[in-house]
């Protein structure tokens, strides 16, 4: 048996006998048993001479006297002979005593499956209904478990329409793609079957059983929106329902096209791996990600829906209307899917500053792409079991900046009309990356398909160097890495620069490894090394470029300059910090030049770029720790001295009518402050965290702040003096709102006490906290990675059983192994993982010990350095 179908065994694709043309799908949940009953008729289009028809199917039973398929030319119906699931390659393998007539013809057959609990395939989630649990039913298919819930094509390239009807409970709710066609009662149970849905692909199918409230409005064109959540919830769908029929209207203009399906459901599901899913008229959210209180949730949590809607509603023209016609091309899904998000918020929230805040999406992507065991934004799938991995910060966040990096070269209006073009060309069919470049090529006659390759068919970035000499000015590009080791990649560059003021702008492509400009032609001007510091330069305009800079001494110290005299844009001051950081962790900048940066930036006004300042500071905090201990208590000294500034001016208490902004950077100046130890912040938060347990209404800890007092409370935490810590469990179990319990895990390991991180560790793993929500608690304090580690082996096979078959298992791996700094650690690591790596976390265990590699030789450098102890001294005490 094991040999006779090996021609479809370990095939990456499907066999392409047959074509599906449509779906008649029935499923019966049973919420009680866990287990569901399903039927499906498919009408393929038989192409090729075959005895064979193989289709995906996994976690299922099928009734093998079930099987058959009836010829529409013919009466003539066909049992199946062999039915085989081949669970290792999820699929089903129909064998027919004769070849099938060619053309049209249904295969029917039922099936039975389980309602599993791994968040994929057709799922249960758990609900409180008055105090009483209960089981919901709910759909996640992406990337490939559609074949979990019933047999199917399961590719995105293999579209077809679905007829779909539910069986289920009069009682509850049950939503799928489109609207009800028809209803029937029957006692106790009902069936809805839904209107056919148009041509999509098996991924983007859904369907959700349960007991919900919605809250309902209408786009102006009539399409019908409803947030459902938790019955008691729905009060906090407003937000997002608002979000989203504003949002559709954003992109029916943006894409010349309007929203194709006759409404647009949103639900909040309690369980829910990844933040959301874009399914087409159906889209499920994790509640964090969708609901918002007035009253509970933060700036940040509102911003999150904001972007989290807008994301997935891009996601109905590009990714559902549009589909990638394979997994290799999934960047093209998200990356755009992210960029555009950022235009809806933008056109919504213009106060957000939005774009700015896009730089933070770049940064991820550059701190992955700086990895050897990075990966280009095109990746070849050989297996289902692969795609979850590349559902990264590559995908979404690097795309989404070379996508922005194109738009910012081509054009704004040039990149809309193209896009446009695109959505109508491929409507309702599939495209491939260069699909997208012969459009924008076809629509700006310029070369893009040449320029784009270089930025997704390899993996990494370049660093372009900047010197001036002789009035010169010379340009370097190499392929940066985090290790300091120089790669061999080369980029066709869009280089953008300025010099002295924004008036004077310049572009050009780099393509070659180097290129000198005479200063004079290019600004009118000469500039020389010794010139006056208004004549600073600035490469990569308002960072628009996936790439980082080095600038030579001179051109270095005019910045500075620039800087603190306020002549850059917010953009390009972030830009100049986040390049200096990772030019010394590389061992290319030494950190006291990076600390005297960070020292110009006692004044910084805006949001992002003190954001990303504070979590620089962190970062630099732990690696000068792990170097040398004797330098931690003047580096915090001088950190808590570097955000006085801000702290002064935001204060703890929200001002009226105050931005959003400053409620975002309140939430992180406090918490790093807590970190950092600073004495009146610690005092503060315990005022009010008191007052807080005896009122939970108080307006002494609104949501913003609330994180930022967690952390504080924890920081005072020690075994001896535990009660903050089990005062904060006391309100993690009394609130039912996502986003609290969320911020509680997130500050739980800020405690310095290893044996209450371990403590914290194990809590995490009881029912108390549900599965999805784990890895906000993984990020422990310096002193408690040890334990944490320790806990990680000690668990690892029943955290292996439980997040396995999901990307959330990478977490795990990554939060814990990443932040150590010796080489030591390596090799523990990988004596570990040398018998358990399985293929799901390959890449992420290679990232993550890679991580503690580039670590351990920053902190060799930063050792090596000889007047750096004088430098942060100096730091500590100057006076402002």
């Amino acid at each position: 048996m094991a040999n006779k179908y090996e021609q479809f065994r370990c095939q990456p694709r499907l066999p392409k006998f047959a074509i599906p043309k449509r779906y008649d799908l029935k499923l019966k949940p049973d919420l009680s048993a866990c287990k569901f009953l399903g039927a499906v008729e498919i009408s393929l289009d038989i192409v090729a001479d075959t005895k064979f028809i193989v289709l995906n199917a996994a976690d299922l039973y099928v009734d093998c006297k079930s099987v058959r398929f009836q010829s529409a030319n013919g009466s003539k119906g066909f049992e199946a002979l062999q039915v085989e699931l081949l669970e290792d390659d999820e699929i089903l393998v129909l064998e027919f005593a004769e070849s099938l007539p060619l053309g049209v013809g249904v295969l029917s057959m039922r099936f039975e499956g389980t309602l599993n609990d791994q968040m994929k395939g057709f799922y249960r989630s758990t609900y409180e209904d008055n105090g009483e649990k209960k089981n919901m039913a709910v759909t996640q298919f992406e990337p490939a478990d559609a074949r979990r819930c019933f047999p199917c094509w399961d590719e995105p390239a293999c579209k077809a329409t679905f007829k779909i009807t539910l069986e289920v409970p009069s009682d509850l709710v049950a939503l799928s793609n489109m609207p009800v066609a028809e209803e029937r009662v029957d006692g106790n149970l009902k069936t809805i079957c839904y209107q056919e849905s148009p041509i999509m692909s098996t991924y983007l199918v859904a369907a959700v059983v349960g007991l919900f409230d919605y809250v309902e409005d209408h786009t102006p064109d009539g399409i019908k929106v409803r947030v459902y959540c938790q019955v008691g919830k729905a009060n906090q769908g407003k937000f997002a329902l608002d979000v989203a029929v504003k949002t559709l209207g954003l992109y029916k203009e943006y894409f010349a096209m309007p929203y194709s399906l006759p409404k647009l459901d949103m639900i909040a599901i309690p369980d829910f791996a990844a933040g959301a899913m874009e399914n087409y008229g159906l889209v499920t959210y994790r509640e964090t990600a969708l609901l918002y209180d007035e009253k509970h949730s933060a700036a940040a949590n509102k911003q999150r829906v904001a972007t989290v809607v807008a994301h997935e509603l891009a996601h109905q023209w590009f990714g559902n209307l549009v589909t990638m016609e394979w997994w290799t091309h999934l960047w093209l899904n998200e990356g755009f899917a992210t960029w555009v998000s950022y235009l809806a918020a933008d056109g919504l929230f213009p106060d957000w500053k939005i774009w700015t805040q896009f730089l933070d999406e770049s940064t991820e992507g550059l701190r992955l792409d700086g990895l050897s065991e990075s990966h280009p934004i095109e990746v070849d799938i050989n297996h289902a079991g692969e795609i979850d991995e590349i559902f990264d910060a590559i995908s979404y966040r690097k795309g989404a900046s070379v996508i922005r990096m194109l738009q910012s070269y081509l054009g704004p209006e040039v990149f809309q009309r193209a896009l446009a073009k695109y959505i109508k060309k491929h409507a309702c069919s599939n495209a491939k990356t260069e699909d997208l470049w012969a459009v924008l090529e076809e629509e700006s006659h310029e070369p893009v398909n040449k320029l784009m390759n270089s930025w997704t068919k390899q993996k990494g970035y370049p660093v372009v160097s900047a010197r001036v000499i002789d009035n010169k000015l010379e340009f370097e590009q190499r392929q940066f890495l985090s290790s300091g080791c120089h790669g061999d990649g080369q980029w066709v560059v869009p280089i953008t620069l300025c010099c002295g003021s924004y008036e004077k702008q310049k572009n050009f492509l780099l393509e070659t490894r180097s290129q000198a400009i005479d200063t004079a032609t290019l600004f009118g001007c000469s500039v020389s090394s010794d010139g006056p510091s208004s004549c600073w330069i600035k490469i990569n305009v308002d960072q628009a470029g996936f790439y980082r800079v080095k600038y030579d001494e001179h051109l270095s110290a005019k910045l500075r300059y620039a800087i603190e005299s306020k002549c850059l844009s917010a953009m390009d001051r972030y830009g100049i910090l986040d390049d200096s950081f990772a030019l010394s962790m590389a061992g290319q900048l030494p950190l006291s030049s990076l600390l005297t940066l960070m020292g110009a930036y006692r004044e910084e006004p805006e949001y992002t770029v003190l954001s990303n300042l504070i979590s620089i500071s962190s970062k630099v905090a732990r690696v000068v720790a792990d170097a040398d201990a004797t330098l931690i208590d003047n580096i915090k000294i001088f950190f808590i001295n570097l955000f006085q500034y801000s702290a002064e001016r935001i204060g703890f208490d929200p001002k009226q009518g105050e931005s959003h902004l400053d409620a975002l950077l309140r939430g992180e100046l406090f918490a790093t402050l807590a970190v950092f130890g600073h004495d009146a912040t610690l005092k503060d938060a315990r005022k009010r965290f008191q007052a807080f347990l005896e009122d939970r209404n108080t307006h002494l800890l609104p949501p913003d702040i609330r994180r930022a007092v967690y952390v504080a409370v924890m920081k005072n935490v020690t075994s001896s003096d535990r009660s903050g810590f089990d005062s904060l469990l006391k309100v993690y179990r009394e609130t039912d709102l996502s986003q609290e319990k969320t911020r509680i895990l997130g500050a739980l390991g800020s405690c310095s006490d290893p044996d209450i991180i371990l403590e914290v560790l194990n809590f995490l793993l009881t029912p108390e906290v549900r599965s999805q929500d784990v890895v906000f608690g993984l990020a422990v304090s310096r002193e408690g990675c040890e334990v944490a580690w320790k806990w990680l082996q000690n668990n690892w096979e029943y955290i292996s059983n439980t997040w396995g078959r999901g990307f959330l298992m990478t977490r795990f791996v990554s939060a814990i192994v990443s932040p150590f700094s010796s080489d030591e650690k390596v090799k523990e690591v990988e004596e570990f993982f040398a018998s358990r790596a399985k293929p799901s976390i390959a890449r992420t265990l290679k990232q993550s010990i890679e991580r503690v590699q580039i670590n351990a030789k920053w902190v060799e450098s930063i050792r090596n350095e000889k007047s750096l102890a004088h430098c942060v001294e100096e730091l500590a005490y100057r006076k402002y």
